[in-house]
């Protein structure tokens, strides 16, 4: 486990990094993750230069509440599905004021699988100037291991969608 937490460490300072050149201020929406995305990047000295916050939304309340997310999204295609990360991660941009949003939701398990939807089935979402998506990703492995990687593929997310300019 010591490689992966160097290797996401690693990931969170070049986000910093290449954030703070190109003058871009990031932020997050969170489900699955509980917060991990945001305490990785906090703990690169200088991420107050670029990390402006992150939004929690462990449950459909916030998820509609907070960051704006239609409840037919939810009712439609559950929370967790492409059209909800992406409604997430627009939400988070606008609440968090910020240039670059990731989100992430899906099914950490051990339970919680949904049709279609098997434990370790996550979708990240994304906002960055006028570019909005998701993605679906498939993980295998205990809960803390789909959470972890969930962690390590937003910051890669994030730090390529500043590279590129789009996902």
């Amino acid at each position: 486990m010591a490689n992966i937490t160097e290797l996401i460490f690693s990931r969170a300072e070049e986000l910093v990094t290449i954030a703070r050149f190109e003058g871009i201020t990031v932020g997050f929406a969170e489900s699955l993750t509980g917060g991990l995305i945001s305490s990785t990047v906090v703990a690169v000295p200088g991420a107050s230069a670029v990390f402006k916050g992150s939004v929690v939304s462990y449950t459909n309340e916030v998820k509609e509440n907070v960051l704006g997310v239609p409840a037919d999204i939810i009712s439609t295609h559950t929370e967790v599905s492409a059209e909800c990360a992406k409604a997430m991660a627009e939400g988070a941009m606008s609440v968090l004021g910020v240039d670059l949003a990731i989100s992430v939701t899906g099914i950490a398990g051990p339970t919680g699988e949904l049709p279609g939807k098997p434990v370790g089935t996550v979708y990240m979402g994304y906002c960055f100037r006028d570019i909005s998506g998701s993605l679906r990703l498939n993980f295998e492995g205990d809960r803390d291991t789909i959470r972890t990687c969930t962690v390590l593929e937003a910051l890669n997310q994030a730090i390529l969608l500043i590279k590129e300019g789009k996902a």
